[in-house]
């Protein structure tokens, strides 16, 4: 299976440039793959509206190319299809896509408003370069399109969606994104604008090694790791749970259940008495220690750090100095893989430098400001500003958001799975739960980082098709895992030409 990677506008530009002058590929002839492939996608997607017309709005350039051979590809099937130009074509591949198109029975308009019948739109006004605001005759179809109500198709992206930053100029929103190779950034930054992103194979040689790669369902099925019939619960995992003060218990609950759920065979609970007893209410399988977060860790704390397979710190801990304490203490003594999540992510951190390659931090947006006030996500974005992160701190770092972003010194990779379900207290506990369990299964961390960030949100996705994004829960999300790791089993190659698919989030 082809890796699928995460491009900014420049990184688009220079594989199509590669192709053409290190592997001979003609633009024209990855255009024409192009504009076909969108077509399949299109009679695929929209063929119950596909018999009330089509019109196709192009640019002068050769996203406008890639939208006339979308048009001809269409109208040869019996598709009565119109098209609308922003102006005269002016690459060498749009000039004569256009007027391959218009001998082919393709009928130009001056304006949407004046096609007769009308089902589908395809937007291909602008490609992968196009950003800004919008002027002139474009800004005046995209307002156009908007305004109509017939469902849009975008070809690389919707027009007035920066796809290397996904801000927007304008308010076009489509139904469905056909892009080529792999995803943009702006797909996974605007999933509201974008809708449904498929992803198609028009014949790119293979990615670079340094681009972000797409956690997908297929990426983790190969990389899950799997049972034997001979394994023992020592070699499903042992995981170490640190967290839970007195009134915060729901937190490293919350990282138990999960380390379970995701296969652990032995989760030991290292918590305050109140959160020891709730553990002990809430499910007979943890083990469970006693301690003083406000204390040094004593002994049999450290003891249980070398049983450990991998730890899990900070959930529902607390801030005091005596926290700080514990917190440090348990770093320089801690020898395996170690999750750091909230208030264990809190205070200096050059602490972390000694075992960086083995620790995952995982903060949200607001943690991250506080980590790092000189890395302001909103000007450098979320790719730049996780890499920064990773290699300031020498560990992997998994900053959660829309998109979610894992970097770390070999690989940045990227999940674009969830939805607002997971927009809760808890969900955070349980994708830590989810990445120690991995972390016991010797995954690299930032391997293990990814796997369980993609867990989490398709599995959110499973949890609110039955209850709802409303009312979704943390641990409905836990409870779904089942069904996700059963679909793992069922997943098939897409058909040619498509590569991948990206359904639009569920908002309800």
């Amino acid at each position: 299976m082809t890796d699928l990677v995460v491009l900014d506008a420049k990184q688009a530009a220079d594989w199509d440039s590669y192709a053409q002058t290190e592997f001979g590929i003609p633009g024209r002839v990855l255009m024409e793959t192009a504009g076909r492939a969108g077509a399949a996608v299109i009679a695929t997607e929209f063929s119950d509206v596909l018999s009330a017309g089509v019109v196709v709005v192009t640019g002068p350039g050769n996203n406008g190319g890639d939208g006339w051979v979308v048009a001809r590809a269409l109208a040869a099937t019996g598709v009565t299809v119109s098209a609308v130009s922003s102006g005269e074509a002016k690459t060498p591949g749009c000039i004569a896509n256009k007027k391959l198109a218009l001998e082919s029975g393709v009928t130009e308009f001056a304006s949407i408003g004046e096609v007769g019948g009308l089902g589908l739109i395809v937007d291909a006004l602008l490609g992968t370069g196009g950003g800004g605001e919008l002027r002139g005759a474009i800004k005046v179809l995209t307002g156009e399109m908007a305004d109509h109500g017939a469902p849009v198709v975008a070809i690389d992206g919707p027009t007035g969606v920066d796809l290397s930053t996904g801000a927007q100029s304008g308010r076009l929103v489509a139904a469905v994104t056909v892009t080529f190779g792999g995803l943009r950034r702006g797909h996974l930054l605007n999933r509201t604008a974008c809708g449904k992103v498929v992803v198609t194979d028009i014949g790119f040689p293979p990615p670079k090694d340094e681009w972000p790669r797409f956690v997908s369902d297929g990426w983790v099925r190969g990389i899950l790791p799997v049972f034997t019939t001979a394994m023992h619960k020592g070699d499903r995992g042992r995981i170490v749970v640190i967290g839970g003060a007195e009134g915060m218990s729901g937190a490293a609950l919350h990282a138990v259940h999960s380390s379970f759920a995701a296969g652990a065979g032995l989760v030991k609970l290292v918590s305050t008495a109140g959160t020891v007893a709730a553990a002990k209410a809430a499910t007979a399988n943890a083990m469970t220690l006693v301690a003083d977060f406000d204390r040094s860790p004593e002994d049999d704390v450290l003891g249980v750090l070398e049983w450990a397979d991998a730890v899990v710190l900070g959930p529902g801990m607390g801030v005091s100095q005596g926290c700080a304490r514990f917190v440090d203490r348990v770093l320089e003594s801690c020898k395996v893989p170690l999750v750091l999540d909230a208030d264990a992510l809190k205070g200096d951190l050059s602490r972390i430098a000694d075992g960086g390659d083995r620790i995952v931090v995982t903060p949200h947006p607001g943690e991250f400001r506080k980590m790092f006030p000189d890395l302001d996500i909103a000007s450098l974005g979320v790719f730049e500003a996780a890499r920064m992160a990773s290699e300031r701190l020498g560990c992997t770092v998994l900053l959660k958001g829309v998109p979610t972003v894992i970097a770390s010194a070999d690989e940045t990779l990227v999940v674009g799975s969830g939805n607002p379900a997971l927009a809760t207290g808890g969900s955070g506990d349980v994708l830590s739960g989810l990445v120690g369990a991995f972390l016991a299964r010797d995954l690299s961390p930032v391997r293990a980082a990814a796997l369980g960030a993609q867990v989490l949100g398709r599995a959110a996705e499973l949890a609110s098709a039955v209850n709802t994004v409303r009312a979704t829960r943390p641990e409905q999300v836990v409870g779904s895992f089942a069904e996700y790791w059963r679909e793992l089993e069922a997943v098939k190659p897409n058909s040619v030409p498509v590569l991948f698919e990206l359904d639009a989030p569920s908002l309800r």
